[in-house]
């Protein structure tokens, strides 16, 4: 299968500015494994020079003697090839002396397989750094997939506290970017794909666009070898003390259970223990905290969810039901999901949708600030806030095909919950988002729609 390098252009720009400065510079590139963070360096080096060098979970001097093999490859040099480093201090020692009259990139890639050996190596990095290494035009970059410890070793507490002069966490693309990977595929059809997948791109990969999703679930994903099929717990493991627990916390948000009573309710775990795991959960990025867009941070009612499409479908289907894959009946496991999945997808759309209307240009205002809100068994899909010109717009989000009687019922219901949201003065908007509205047109002359038409037209 062809690798392909797709979007990243604003990380590309934020590493090549940096590049066009006259001094050291430190950057520190963070992310969950499969995210791009190896793609985007080895594109930026492919572009400008430069030598990767990614750590393995060996001793010391294994990776020394490889990264000694790297850099004598780079720079020819036959001592260094047959007389190898034998400690950090001599690495960031012969670094300094390279880059003191000219630019020289440098990649460390999963760092902290390097801090897991040798645990003082941050220190002999702060060292050096506040010395030789930024006295000249070395651009290092260290990167890491282990998130907890990647922001352990940003922390004040951390030697290199302070040092980096620029940092990146990459996140997985949106919707609009990872459907570049199926430009071929009808948009619809791409909603599932991201429904299951998300935009990670190794996951996208993973799917063949010439197969239906079906054939996609059994094939490349359904089975006990496939990578989309034990990710999620590698990964999960990696980060996580007591994954069990966790797995139940998450199993639970998938099933619609986003409150912390109802979390405590399906798991069994009390609300101090839950609560502990929740904040451990978003601050992995995993999960996110929402509370209703007109409301401060603070606010009590907080609801949970999964942060990526990926987690929720493998949450919801796959972990529940690995006894199928496991006895090679992953093509039962198809025949299931498929019964159910519109109602993961609707889900999922909510977000796309939130996605297309903060990206539309065509707005009757500026975004601040979108969101959900609800109170009191009221609910609104997305509220978009322009908090500086007193102006909202209010949307419904439908994953189905809706006609122009119950696009005006929607319409109608909107302006009733708008008098539930304080906004007593504010200019207000109504729309709506749904697979396809027929007679579209016609209704824009009396309120906003948008249907997936207009998300395929988007620029």
């Amino acid at each position: 299968m062809i690798r392909k390098f797709i979007d990243r252009e604003r990380e590309l720009g934020l590493l090549e500015k940096r590049l066009k400065s006259d001094r050291g510079e430190f950057i520190v590139i963070y992310g969950r494994r499969r995210v791009g963070k190896t793609a985007l360096i080895t594109e930026f080096i492919r572009r400008h020079g430069g030598i990767y060098l990614l750590a393995r979970e060996t001793s010391d001097l294994e990776n020394l003697r490889r990264f000694s093999e790297r850099i004598a490859l780079y720079f020819n040099d036959k001592v260094l090839l047959k007389n190898p480093f034998k400690s950090w201090d001599a690495f960031f020692e012969y670094l300094a002396q390279k880059s003191q009259e000219k630019r020289l990139i440098v990649a460390i890639d999963e760092f902290p397989y390097l801090v897991l050996s040798r645990k003082e190596l941050p220190s002999i990095l702060q060292e050096y750094w506040d010395g030789p290494l930024s006295e000249g035009k070395l651009y290092l970059i260290i990167s890491g997939s282990s998130i907890s410890m990647m922001e352990e070793l940003l922390g004040y507490k951390s030697p290199i506290y302070g040092r980096r002069t620029g940092q990146l966490k990459m996140t997985p693309l949106d919707f609009f970017n990872a459907r570049k990977f199926f430009p071929k595929t009808p948009i619809e059809d791409f909603v599932r794909v991201y429904s299951v997948l998300g935009g990670t791109p190794a996951y996208l990969l993973e799917f063949e666009e010439g197969l239906t999703l079906e054939e996609n679930l059994t094939e490349n994903y359904f089975r006990q070898d496939s990578l989309l099929y034990g990710d999620a717990e590698f990964i999960l493991r990696e980060e996580l003390d007591r994954p069990r627990l966790y797995f139940a916390v998450l199993e639970a948000i998938a099933r619609g259970k986003t409150t912390i009573g109802e979390i405590m309710n399906e798991t069994g775990i009390e609300r101090a223990t839950s609560g502990k795991y929740l904040s451990v959960l978003v601050d992995l990025g995993i999960v996110r905290r929402e509370v209703p867009v007109t409301e401060s941070r603070k606010s009590r009612k907080g609801r949970y969810y999964i942060n990526d499409p990926y987690f929720a479908f493998w949450f919801r289907y796959v972990h529940p039901n690995a006894d199928l894959i496991e006895t090679g009946n992953g093509e039962m496991l198809t025949r299931l999901v498929m019964k159910d999945l519109d109602e993961h997808v609707g889900r999922v759309f909510e977000d796309v949708a939130k996605q297309f209307i903060l990206r539309n240009k065509e707005l009757p205002l500026k975004p601040t600030k979108a969101g959900r809100w609800w109170r009191k068994g009221e609910e609104i899909d997305l509220v978009v806030l322009d908090e500086v010109e007193k102006k909202a717009l209010l949307v419904e989000v439908k994953w189905k095909d809706i006609g122009m009687g119950e696009a005006k019922r929607i319409t109608r219901e909107l302006i009733r919950k708008s008098g539930l949201l304080g906004l007593e003065g504010w200019k207000l908007y109504f729309g709506f988002v749904a697979r396809r509205i027929e007679g579209k047109e016609k209704l824009r002359e009396e309120t906003l729609a948008w249907d997936l038409r207009d998300m395929e037209a988007l620029p």
